[in-house]
């Protein structure tokens, strides 16, 4: 059977199929079924990156079933080369959040892991649906699971952290709901046909010009609330800190980038005369620059290491979100780096915390002290990883930044400036925290015995590592493949019948 044509329909059914296998078997066989399902998940995604064809802006591996007919809803899917990445980030994560959970999970482990199989759907469903009331189905499905992770698996304050994270998504995702029919009534209105097809909305999407400004707005709002962008970002470092480690690394991972995902798949290429009128970009780029500088700011004076890297994501996606706004070639395609690298780099640093954790039963800085010399191959592995984050020349975190500061410049020269400084002071808190955690000198006698990594926690951090030294060292495979996509996404947002149908103002009105 031609493997394109089954792969999308595979990788979105395996993972319930697997979570049921869970849930029928024996609580001690629950982790090795979630791990087997993972791992079986992620072999199925790999051929994606061999099979798909660079050199296309096309969808690839589209399949389209008929869902309710009557109302034009269609399952209908399809990878280009912002979502290629973006599903293969999902599928690899996944057996690494397994394994990361293999020694910290000991309650209701049958429901945890099916869980976690149920949120792979959800997640994957969300980058490949081509049909937007089945991209809204899948952002719900990815909710619930996720606030389970967190309510029940998580830390002292997980249920207020939960139904935070909760409210503020599922606020955002009616906003999303409301434009979504808004846009599919106006269209069949204009056109006489029904259909929630993403290219039919993209094809029309000029009949929705009166309400452009508010249509927009409910899609900013959705996608902002999930980047987050500040000042949506309070939900964050809650659930950061009370989710459980693989929650954290899949939220920071994975979910975050669903926000941005939004903006590049609908949000700009639907609204592009509001979101590229000058005063709405005014607004996101200096929305974006308090991110970066905010984040850092306050990650700096963090005494939880968790609790810092959840706010080093609010200033990593400032980065992001300032790329996407630039939108010329090499910004956006330095965004969606970021988002790769965010999530490897930033997964590895939750799974670092959560080992530490395990060790001393505390997340703060300044309990642990020179750990170097007990725990040589974490604190080398810790170091690599914050370097990363930093964006040291040969690591991943360097050539997605390069990429959106060079390609920034051009539009944004000052905004470019300012976000600089976020690196600066990316390194000033990450440095400061390797310090105090592993550098210092020794004076904690009660930790001289403490275990380095054990050959589960290599197999965790290993796959990461080699990513950060591939995407510093080679990062023309990643390059390549998204570059079609992106410049056809700049073409189509600065054509000029783009300006004309949005008309002049962020309403749209003439």
């Amino acid at each position: 059977m031609n493997y394109a044509a089954w792969v999308l329909d595979a990788l979105l059914l395996f993972p319930l199929l697997a979570g049921l296998v869970i849930l029928l078997s024996p609580e001690h066989l629950a982790k090795r079924v979630a791990l087997a399902g993972a791992v079986v998940e992620f072999l199925l995604s790999v051929p994606l990156w061999w099979m798909f064809e660079p050199g296309t802006a096309a969808m690839q591996f589209e399949v389209v079933h008929p869902w309710v007919p009557g109302w034009g809803i269609a399952y209908r899917v399809g990878v280009d080369g912002i979502s290629l990445f973006m599903v293969l980030l999902t599928t690899f994560t996944m057996p690494l959040a397994v394994l990361g959970s293999w020694n910290y999970i000991r309650d209701k482990e049958r429901a945890y892991y099916a869980l976690l199989l149920v949120l792979t759907t959800g997640m994957l469903g969300v980058f490949v649906a081509l049909d937007l009331f089945v991209f809204y189905v899948f952002w719900e499905i990815m909710l619930i699971p996720m606030y389970f992770l967190i309510g029940v698996w998580g830390g002292p304050k997980r249920i207020y952290a939960a139904i935070k994270f909760f409210l503020f998504t599922f606020v955002g995702s009616l906003l999303m709901l409301v434009a979504i029919l808004t846009i599919y009534f106006m269209v069949y209105r204009a056109t006489g046909v029904q259909s929630f097809d993403y290219h039919h909305f993209l094809r029309n999407i000029e009949v929705v010009r009166p309400f452009a400004l508010l249509l927009f707005g409910a899609f900013f709002l959705g996608f902002a609330i999930k980047v987050p962008m500040f000042p949506f970002h309070t939900w964050l470092p809650d659930a950061h800190v009370e989710a459980p480690t693989a929650g954290s690394v899949i939220l920071a991972g994975i979910l975050l980038k669903m926000g941005t995902y939004g903006f590049l798949r609908f949000a700009v290429p639907f609204f592009p005369g509001v979101a590229l009128h000058p005063t709405m970009v005014n607004v996101i780029v200096v929305l974006a620059l308090i991110g970066i500088i905010y984040g850092a700011l306050v990650a700096m004076v963090q005494p939880d290491f968790k609790k810092l890297v959840a706010y080093s994501s609010i200033s990593h996606l400032g980065f992001v979100m300032l790329g996407i706004w630039a939108l010329t070639v090499q910004s956006v395609e330095g965004a969606i780096i970021i988002m790769i690298n965010h999530g490897i780099s930033t997964g590895a640093l939750f799974f670092l915390a959560g080992m530490l954790y395990e060790r001393a039963h505390t997340r703060e800085v300044a309990a642990f002290g020179g750990i170097a010399r007990v725990v040589p191959a974490l604190a080398a592995v810790l170091s690599l990883v914050a370097l990363s984050s930093i964006g040291l020349p040969g690591t991943n975190g360097f050539i997605g930044e390069f990429l959106v500061l060079i390609g920034s410049f051009g539009e944004y020269p000052w905004a470019t400036a300012v976000a600089a400084t976020g690196v600066i002071f990316a390194a000033l808190y990450l440095l400061r925290a390797l310090q105090r955690l592993i550098y210092n000198k020794f004076e904690r006698p009660e930790l001289a015995r403490m275990p380095d990594l054990s050959v589960r926690e290599l197999l965790v951090l290993g796959p990461l590592v080699a990513c950060i030294l591939w995407i510093g060292i080679y990062p023309r495979p990643f390059l390549h493949r998204v570059e079609a996509s992106v410049e056809a996404l700049v073409e189509q947002v600065h054509q000029p019948e783009a300006a004309v149908a949005q008309a002049r103002t962020p309403g749209g009105e003439q």
